[in-house]
């Protein structure tokens, strides 16, 4: 059982947002001005004591779910939440692209201090728990860490577009998949049986209790504009062809295009492009959740991306830049237009107190580690507080290493980690993290007693 200890003074916890005063120094990149941004932190909080009587999984026992075996979402009294295997709600807090550094340098460090790469992922899965984390996100070497013990719940990111339009010259730009034309091939018929095709992997995990479930892609190009540029596309080209025949069923002329058009068009291209990937993962595997494509930039400004992948995904991934505290406007919006449950995938921000250059990547720049903690409270207090999300993933495991080459531009020299690409721990941020994951339900149980 939860317990809590909430003073009367500290119970209105809209008050308390309201009235806090700590500000931190934030900018988006080096070389450009600080500002001060109002943050929220555990001290703000009711005292809430450590979470305790979890289930093997890092759920709450009671009261006891449904347990299915695997992974599946639950709306219980107003707010989503997780239902692991076991039947116990679940809220998953990862972290992303938890794996060995592959430079030189790094790998003589691993031996160092790990001895093996098993070592490595053995006291990294330990590290984690210890810190309050349950998982992992994409990019994780799932290999290694399902291999020891503790275990950590894990996804799997499929890139079932991504890995198919490099077939049609797709290229890798900075942080994301950079199509022709901006136009990611999703009406070609042969994506359809590459889709089936790639799916066929998904055997090996079917029956895995400890797999949260499958990202279908990264950061699709979910554009305004979407239906312009298949319309600038060749005359042969079937993503052209699948937009000339939308615009005659909808009677919509090319000269009359208007954003009433555009979003209708991009509603019914995500709903085709879900329903193809979800069909061919659930026709080898329907025991796992699929959850969305990591939806970024202005695409999860867009309502209809939503409602389409609502019809077809368990929850909805969102990588979630350029916030310092999420909005609710925004998060309303994303549930109300799902009707499912949301999981950030991707935040971050990077501290001048590392050394590193910091140039790359969209994560905010701030002075210190202790300030990358006090955002990462204050990022997940207002999630935490609200009904439709589920969970989180920071981007992400380790620092990028600047001895790596030919890796992405967004990837080259930024203090996203955890840990140094030497393995060392950052200390201020853990510590910070660790206060809110290890009381993570007893926060949820305060913030929905004061609603």
């Amino acid at each position: 059982m939860i317990r809590l200890s909430i003073s009367l003074l500290g119970i209105a916890l809209g008050t308390s947002v309201l009235n806090a005063e700590q500000q931190i120094e934030v900018a988006k990149k080096p070389g450009e001005k600080f500002t001060l941004q109002k943050t929220i932190t555990l001290a703000d909080m009711p005292l809430i004591e450590v979470d305790g009587g979890l289930d093997q999984f890092g759920g709450i026992i009671e009261p006891k779910q449904k347990a299915t075996g695997f992974f599946r979402t639950e709306k219980i009294n107003g707010r989503w939440w997780i239902i692991n295997p076991a039947g116990g709600r679940f809220i998953h807090r990862g972290i992303s692209s938890v794996k060995t550094i592959p430079t030189d340098g790094a790998q003589a460090e691993l031996t160092k201090n790990f001895n093996t790469k098993e070592g490595w992922a053995r006291a990294t899965a330990t590290q984690l728990i210890e810190y309050g984390f349950n998982g992992t996100g994409s990019w994780s070497d799932d290999a290694s860490l399902e291999s020891v013990e503790p275990r950590l719940v894990s996804t799997k990111l499929l890139s079932l577009m991504a890995s198919y339009g490099k077939t049609k010259g797709a290229k890798m730009g900075t942080g994301n998949m950079s199509y022709p034309g901006d136009c990611p091939p999703i009406f070609d018929p042969e994506f359809v049986d590459h889709c089936k095709k790639a799916s066929q992997k998904l055997i090996k995990d079917k029956n895995n209790p400890w797999l949260l479930g499958y990202f279908t892609d990264n950061e699709m190009p979910w554009r305004l504009n979407l239906l312009d540029k298949f319309l600038k596309l060749s005359s042969t080209d079937s993503g052209r062809k699948a937009a000339e025949a939308w615009l005659v069923k909808n009677k919509v002329s090319q000269e009359k295009i208007t954003d009433d058009s555009r979003y209708a068009f991009l509603e019914y291209a995500a709903d085709y492009y879900f329903r193809v990937t979800t069909t061919a993962i659930r026709e080898v595997d329907p025991n796992h959740m699929i959850l969305g494509a990591r939806y970024h930039s202005t695409a999860y400004n867009f309502p209809p991306v939503f409602t389409a992948a609502g019809r077809y995904c368990d929850m909805i991934s969102v990588n979630y830049y350029h916030a310092w505290t999420p909005s609710k406007t925004l998060m309303d919006m994303w549930l109300k237009n799902a009707k499912k449950p949301f999981i950030i995938t991707e935040w971050y921000a990077k501290a001048e107190d590392s050394g590193m250059a910091n140039t790359g990547g969209a994560g905010w720049l701030v002075h210190t580690q202790k300030d990358r903690g006090l955002y990462y409270q204050n990022f997940t207090l207002s999630l935490l507080k609200h009904p439709g999300c589920v969970g989180w993933h920071w981007f992400k495991y380790a620092d990028n290493d600047p001895d790596a080459k030919g890796v992405d531009p967004s990837n080259l020299d930024s203090n996203k980690g955890i840990v140094t690409s030497r393995y060392v721990p950052y200390p201020p941020l853990l510590e910070a993290m660790r206060e809110v994951n290890q009381r993570t339900y007893g926060l949820i149980e305060a913030m929905d007693k004061t609603k």
